[in-house]
């Protein structure tokens, strides 16, 4: 897959991936996210990308301060629960 740029650009994609894993078999989609799911991959990429540490950001669940609304931040964590285990097989070098 090669190089995937700086830290933010890395989450993002990383990101994507997990709520498409969780998504395709929670949701049963096939080539696409459901409403929920590309609501919440837009609303991530979107507080990703406006982190105050930049790329010198921490992993979110070390960070201090929880830029996420406290609903999606259920949402993503019940989608990194899910697709966590899931990325080492699928995506081994996210």
């Amino acid at each position: 897959m090669g190089s995937f740029g700086n830290r933010s650009t890395r989450e993002v994609i990383t990101v994507e991936k997990m709520i498409n894993l969780y998504c395709k078999k929670k949701h049963k989609t096939q080539n696409t996210r459901c409403g929920d799911c590309e609501k919440l991959y837009n609303y991530s990429r979107v507080r990703i990308g406006d982190c105050r540490y930049g790329d010198n950001k921490p992993a979110c669940s070390n960070c201090r301060i929880h830029c996420f609304k406290p609903e999606m931040r259920e949402e993503i964590i019940k989608v990194m629960r899910y697709s966590g285990p899931k990325m080492i097989t699928k995506y081994p070098i996210l």
